[in-house]
């Protein structure tokens, strides 16, 4: 779906929306962030985050947090993630990030995840990232976050190629690990299969 349709998609509600969406919760190393985004103005160029290049994102990422929307950004860390599952990670991050924002909307559009206790109405969307406006807005917001993090990490453990890959299990980075052994900011639950802890 274009921008626009999307757009349109959010305002055909007739209230306040706010957008929920995660990154992270596939990689083998670093944080899931999550974030909460209310947006009523247009920007040309949101859509999923996945079909937007990283240099856009950056842009749109800028665009977005220097209008007067409403956001709220959430980060949990590896050891979080692994002693109460990804799924819990992503419910609490979710959550943290709805009330970090500082508007309470009519309605909380959410990608996919079912199950959060927000203070207003919830309805998840399957492939909301690509349908929906304010969750598209919240997903560059999330990615962007994350992966300005990821980048950072690089710099501490730049054997494992984090700038590159973002932490995801690729063929370099499974090697890495295998190589090198896992670092603090690894996932235990899910490098496993790779090395043993």
């Amino acid at each position: 779906m274009t921008t626009k349709q999307i757009f349109d998609y959010d305002r055909a509600f007739g209230f306040t929306v706010a957008g929920i969406d995660e990154a992270g919760r596939g990689p083998l190393a670093g944080p899931v962030v999550s974030a909460c985004c209310s947006i009523d103005y247009y920007i040309e160029g949101i859509n999923d985050s996945k079909k937007v290049s990283e240099k856009k994102r950056e842009q749109l990422y800028e665009l977005i947090i220097e209008k007067p929307s409403a956001y709220g950004i959430s980060i949990i860390g590896p050891e979080e993630i692994d002693r109460i599952n990804i799924l819990e990670a992503t419910k609490k991050g979710m959550t943290e990030a709805a009330f970090k924002m500082n508007l309470t909307p009519a309605l909380y559009l959410i990608d996919a995840v079912k199950g959060l206790k927000l203070n207003a109405e919830t309805k998840p969307i399957i492939k909301g990232d690509a349908n929906s406006y304010s969750i598209a807005a919240a997903s560059i917001l999330a990615k962007v976050t994350r992966d300005r993090i990821m980048r950072e990490y690089d710099k501490i453990y730049p054997e494992y190629g984090f700038e590159k890959h973002k932490g995801y299990g690729t063929k370099f980075h499974i090697e890495a690990l295998k190589t090198y052994g896992p670092s603090p900011i690894h996932r235990k639950t899910f490098i496993k299969n790779f090395v043993q802890l």
